[in-house]
Formats: C-alpha cells, sequence, structure tokens
C-alpha cells in the first residue's frame, strides 16, 4: 500500500474507466465473445454438444500511450489518465531500483537496459479492461493464462470484484482485490536480465456471473530497439536478443509456454571458420 500515489486520484480513476465502460457497453453485447457464447448456449439448448472456447477472451479493453488516441468521453478521462499514468510511470522507475539494488546491480542498470543506454526512449502503456458478467463462465475464458511479456506491470485492479489468479507452486491461486493496492507484477524482460532471479508469473481472470470487474494495468517495457540479456552472471539460461524481435514472437505466442518465445529470438552462434 506504501506506493505513494494519492487513494483521491485512484477514486478518479475508478470513476472515469467505470464511466468510459459504460459508453462501450453496447459495442463490447455486440462483440465476437458474446456473440460465440450466444451461440454456444443455443447450441447446447437444442441438446448439442459443445466445447467451450479456447481462443478468445471475455473482456472488453483499449489501449493509451503517448502516441495513440484517448478516448474524449467522459470529458475528465485525459486528465485524469494524464496524471495517473505519469505517477505510475514514477512508481514503475522506483521498483525498478530497488530490483537493482536486490540484484547487486547499479542503480538504474535496468532502465538503462530497457532505453538502449539511454539512446532510445522505453514504452509505457496502459490497458484499460473490463470483465462484464458471464452467464455461463463454464464455457469460456475471462482472460487465458499467459505471462506478460514486457518490463514492469502495475496493476490497479477491481477493489470488489475478484477473478485474478496466478500460478505458485503449480496450483492456481487468487488475488484478492484489495482497495487502494497496487499490484505489481514482472514480465518476461525482467526474468531474462535478472537471469531467473525474478520470474515473470503466469495469470488469468476467470470470467464471474455477477460483477463487471475493472482492470488498469500499466507496463513499462523496453524500447524495440533495446538489446536485452541477462545483466546478472549466473551461467547462460537466457539469450540475447532486440526487444522488438521478442515482441514479434510473443504477439503469435502469448498464451503458450515462454520457454520457446526466448530459443525463438536467440541469436546463432557463428560457426568457427574453416
Amino acid at each position: 500500500m506504501n506506493h505513494g500515489i494519492p487513494l483521491e486520484l485512484l477514486e478518479r480513476v475508478k470513476k472515469v474507466c467505470s464511466e468510459c465502460y459504460r459508453l462501450r457497453e453496447a459495442g463490447f453485447k455486440a462483440s465476437e465473445p458474446v456473440r460465440t457464447l450466444e451461440a454456444l448456449v443455443q447450441a447446447e439448448q437444442r441438446g448439442e454438444a459443445v466445447t467451450p472456447v479456447d481462443d478468445m477472451d471475455w473482456e472488453d479493453i483499449f489501449y493509451i500511450h503517448d502516441g495513440n488516441q484517448w478516448p474524449s468521453d467522459p470529458p475528465a478521462f485525459k486528465e485524469t489518465m494524464r496524471e495517473y499514468r505519469a505517477e505510475l510511470r514514477k512508481l514503475a522507475e522506483r521498483v525498478m531500483e530497488a530490483m537493482d539494488e536486490n540484484l547487486g546491480l547499479e542503480k538504474g542498470a535496468i532502465q538503462r537496459a530497457f532505453s538502449g543506454d539511454g539512446r532510445h526512449e522505453p514504452f509505457f502503456g496502459t490497458k484499460v479492461s473490463h470483465y462484464p458478467p458471464c452467464p455461463r463462465p463454464d464455457l469460456i475464458t475471462g482472460l487465458r493464462a499467459h505471462t506478460d511479456a514486457g518490463g514492469v506491470i502495475l496493476l490497479f485492479q477491481d477493489d470488489q470484484v475478484g477473478g485474478l489468479e496466478v500460478l505458485k507452486d503449480g496450483q492456481w491461486t487468487d488475488v484478492q482485490p484489495l482497495a487502494g493496492a497496487i499490484v505489481v507484477n514482472t514480465g518476461d524482460q525482467i526474468e531474462v536480465l535478472s537471469n531467473g532471479r525474478y520470474r515473470s508469473a503466469w495469470h488469468r481472470v476467470l470470467p464471474m456471473r455477477d460483477g463487471n470487474r475493472r482492470s488498469i494495468a500499466s507496463f513499462y517495457n523496453p524500447a524495440n530497439e533495446a538489446t536485452i540479456s541477462p545483466a546478472v552472471a549466473a551461467g547462460e539460461a537466457y539469450p540475447k536478443y532486440v526487444f522488438g524481435d521478442y515482441m514479434d514472437v510473443y504477439a503469435k505466442q502469448k498464451f503458450q509456454a515462454k520457454e520457446p518465445r526466448f530459443e525463438a529470438v536467440k541469436a546463432p552462434k557463428s560457426s568457427p571458420a574453416a
């Protein structure tokens, strides 16, 4: 809870994001996941065998970052989210400095890796999600299990409606809603930089019959041009690669095991001269 972000600001963020979803709700009700689920229920009512959906999520999402267009309604959305993102960015940088210290690295080492020693601007984006009430949570997922591709993820989740789970010791565990909390998650790039000292966590969202779960996740990621490799010496468990190349692989394999993604971007070793 000692994140330093004013609770009054968090309340405003909740308000504008909830209002934003109300303006998007009709679009979600006409979306492919809703149509697919309705078709499954109708088939089941006709006595047909149905199989749960495994290639889409019961989720309404949009992304905001410095280079894209933000919603203009509600009117307070832009100002509130600019203020919130500025606070979250500072918090992410403090988290990375704490990781530097824990890993025995120089202060700012992770940020320098993310920026290519200051040559490029790290990416900071925010995903605004809602998981509306689902009439048949047995037939579709809220968000399929995955690890996050990037660096430090700061999640401001719903404090009333649960559904988020993390995989720990082979078991799915609830992440309990807690008012005013910011959940810190580490992505694949922190796992590589730390040489496995920090692991990117598998997580998923279960759909709920009751309640509209709000989730606001902010991602502090390397620049696409940044070269990522272990900063902590401990063998050669992880490869060296350009982050943009990793993202190309991740886009196709997000919901699959992460180890093959690391293999896919591993630079081929040069053969010895004849």
